[in-house]
Parts: structure tokens; sequence; C-alpha cells
């Protein structure tokens, strides 16, 4: 299968420090690190020690009985918790056996807490009851560091206190910004409506880069659908991904120029796993191709023209990034599948087809991207990229693209076991589509299925995409 040549990563000028958030911006994108350094380290050295505190110098009782109770809760716990996520098919790449650990201290310092309470010195039990919560907070911090979900504790605090995003404007300070000269663009949040797909959806977010400012008539730009993962939030590109210093890079150096990004909800709430089909879990594939496109282009002016729409997935959201595309070619013509699966899933295809679907495999079919290319026939104008993952020690041909700095303190593909998830899906994808007139890239890196890899990702996708749907690019790029 040929593999084509995929876009080099562009040299990045240096933003002029002029935009009024720019302060903002460097505590939003900088800190105090989640993945690597020196607070996940003390956190985990606390719990060790507050449970090795809470369980020294007590009675042969305790040791000969209580203790191997609490030990077997610990364990139990711990494997329950591998064995839900397997079953439920939470994540394709096996996490970190620290991940396993970490439950089972945690079940094992509540049980410590419970069974040793009578008889115990004051002292003793209050550094019992701060074990637990010391273990949970090591679990969080092991699971996060595997995902890369929050690279700081800034970015975790913003997404908690739902904080404003990197130069977030209300869509009333729209008119005011109009004909003028923007240094950066602007995050708006909107409430698309859900008439044509009654589909529950949260806040989402729509990115106006400063070339939409421009004139007295909003210029009828490109537009990128952009997907997070299967536990998300419509901010999760911006906030997890951190890529809009990547973004105002771009633009800065291509004269204000680009793509209106979209940064879709695609769950409607965070736990929510839709696979962005329309099921039991809620229609929403209805609401990304007949809510989303409408309120864009009547709302900000954006292009109708399915040549000018891409769409941008990350894991889940790259599976959801294929199917819209070959689904869908009416409404777009370029996508990009970061890490994404073979077709919508949601653990076996028995279960698949049970959660998703309600038991259809009619509907499965509907939504299975291979039967959908097969049935479709020959594509025109449609191409795409798959970015995939290539763990250190399997070897596959095609381009090595970057990995983000901080791709390495997460634990995602490090365990010596391939995303079985991913494993062979682009190959297959785009050998297929190749044959109905798809025209595909794929490009390899190696890393962790973390947002790391993801944002890298799509940096190194932005020069292609931009040139896609329409637009020019910067020389350098």
């Amino acid at each position: 299968m040929p593999v084509l040549a995929a876009p080099p990563t562009p040299a990045p000028p240096q933003l002029s420090p002029t935009n009024q958030n720019l302060n903002y911006q460097n505590a939003f994108h900088h800190g105090i690190s989640l993945l690597h350094g020196w607070l996940p380290l003390m956190v985990e050295v606390l719990a060790v020690l507050f449970l090795v505190l809470a369980v020294a110098r007590r009675t042969r009782k305790w040791w000969l009985i209580q203790l191997p109770v609490c030990v077997l809760v610990g364990v139990v716990g711990a494997l329950a918790a591998r064995w839900y996520v397997t079953n439920e098919g939470l994540a394709s790449d096996p996490a970190p056996a620290l991940l396993w650990a970490c439950v089972g201290g945690t079940a094992t310092a509540s049980g410590v807490a419970i069974l040793g309470w009578r008889g115990t010195h004051w002292w003793r039990r209050g550094v019992a009851i701060l074990a637990i919560p010391l273990a949970l907070l090591s679990t969080g911090i092991v699971l996060n560091q595997w995902v890369g979900y929050y690279p700081t504790v800034q970015s975790a605090w913003g997404a908690l206190t739902a904080g404003p995003l990197p130069n977030q404007t209300d869509m009333s300070a729209l008119p005011v910004l109009r004909n003028t000269t923007v240094a950066d663009g602007r995050v708006v949040p909107v409430r698309i409506p859900d008439s044509g797909s009654n589909f529950p959806h949260r806040t989402e977010y729509v990115y106006l880069p400063p070339a939409w400012f421009a004139g007295p008539t909003p210029p009828a730009l490109p537009v990128v659908m952009m997907i997070g993962g299967e536990f998300n939030t419509p901010a999760d590109w911006i906030r997890s991904g951190q890529i809009m210093p990547a973004v105002d890079r771009f633009t800065e150096a291509n004269g204000g120029r680009a793509p209106i990004l979209v940064f879709v909800d695609s769950s409607g709430s965070f736990n929510n796993d839709t696979e962005c089909v329309n099921g039991p879990r809620g229609d929403a594939a209805d609401h990304l191709t007949k809510d989303v496109p409408g309120y864009i282009e009547s709302q900000f002016g954006a292009s109708a023209d399915p040549a000018q729409w891409a769409v941008v997935g990350w894991s889940m959201g790259g599976t959801c990034a294929v199917d819209l595309a070959v689904m869908h070619p009416e409404l777009v013509h370029t996508f990009v599948d970061i890490a994404g699966d073979l077709g919508p899933s949601s653990g076996t295809k028995d279960q698949t087809v049970s959660r998703l679907f309600g038991g259809d495999t009619t509907q499965w079919a509907v939504f299975d991207p291979l039967t959908v290319m097969a049935a479709h026939g020959p594509y025109t104008g449609i191409a795409g990229l798959f970015d995939d993952l290539t763990p250190p020690q399997r070897s596959r041909g095609g381009n090595h693209g970057p990995v983000a700095d901080d791709d390495t303190a997460g634990m995602g593909g490090h365990d010596g076991v391939p995303d079985t998830g991913e494993v062979g899906a682009a190959e297959k994808l785009c050998a297929t589509g190749q044959a109905v007139g798809i025209d595909c890239t794929i490009h390899t890196s190696q890393g962790g299925h973390t947002w790391q890899f993801a944002s890298a990702a799509f940096t190194s996708a932005l020069p292609w995409i931009v040139a896609r749907v329409g637009l020019p690019v910067p020389a350098a790029t």
C-alpha cells in the first residue's frame, strides 16, 4: 500500500507580546506539572509513608488477621477495577501497573482505617484517614499521567472551576471587534440549538482567527470540526491538548488567515461514550451533521462548500472523523484521524452492537466505515490523514513525526503492549479508502496514547489541513 509523504512540522515564529491575554495564556500553558517533576512524586511518597505509619506497631492479632484482610481488600479492589475497565472497553491501551497498585492501595488504606479504628491511638487514626485521600490522589495522578489529560495544576484547576479559556470572548463582544486588527483569534462559547438532533449537549466553542474580524462583514472562511476522546469536554483540545499557542503562531506567520475551529460536544457528558453515532446514548451523529454546520454557517458566515470543511479527531474522535467523512461527503471532504480505532467501538463487537446500537446489527453496519465505503463506491475530492502510534519495540513503515516534549512523561504506550484497538486500523481504512478513490496518508510516530501526542500530531498536520480547505499556507511550511 503506498504511503504518501506527511506534512512537515513548520518552524513556528515567536509570538509578539501584543495580546492583552498574554499573561493569562502563559499561566494557562505553564505551571506546576502533573505529568512529571516533584509534585506527582511527593504525593506518591506521602501516600506510601502515611499508609506505612497507619499499619506499623500494632498487635499480633492485627498482623495475623486484620492486616491480611486489608491487603486482600486492596487486591480485590485492584482486580475489580482492572476487570471493569477491560470489560467496558474504556481503554484500548493497557494501563500502567502502577495505576492498579494505587487503586489497590486506596482500597487497602480504607480497610486499615475501618478495621484498625478500635483500640488505636488518636494520631494513628488520623494518619489512617489521611492515607485514603493521599492514595486516591495518587491514583488520579497516575491516571492523568497515563492519558496526559491535565498537563499542569493550573489547567486542572481551570477545568474544575470552569475558568475562561485563553482569549475567550463572549458573542456580545464580537461586533465591537469587527473591522479591527486582532492580534490573536478569539474563542467564543456557543449554545448550538439541537433542533435537528434533540441531542442534549454542553456548551461548545468556536475559534475565530484574526482574518475573521477584518472588513465590514465576516469572510466565508473554511471550517475544521475538532472532536476529543471518549472521556471529554468540548474544551479538551484547548485545555488538555493546549493547541492554541501553535494555532496562534501559525496565524501570525500566515497573516492572520486560518480556518474557523469548532470544538464540538460529541458526548453530552464526560463519560457518555457515543462514538459519534445515533443510538441509545443519544443522536450524536445528527448533532454533528445537522445542528453544527447550519449554525456555524449562519452565525459566523462560514463557507458551506464541503471542500472547505474538515474534521479532526483524537482517539474516539479520530474514529468519528473517518465516519463523518465517509458517511457525509456532502458535508466534509477532509479528515484527520489521530490514533482512532477501526470503527465505532465500545468493547467487543457484540458489546458494541448492544451498547451503541441497542442490539441492532443493521445500525452497526450503517456506521461501520469499512461497510460504508464499500457500499458507497467511488468518492471524489475526499482526502484523509491517519496519524497513528508505533510503540518503541514495534517497527512499522511510514513517516515518523514529532512527539511532544511532555509525551515521554506520560505512561500510555510505554508499557510494552501495543494499543490493540488501533493496530492495523489505519492500514485497513486507508487501503479500503484508496480502493474507492479516497486519497489518504499514513503518518506514524512513537509515543503514548496521550493528549501530548494528539497535540503534536495536530500541530504537524495543521499546514496540510489549511491547504486542503483552500487557504494559503506560510512558505516555511
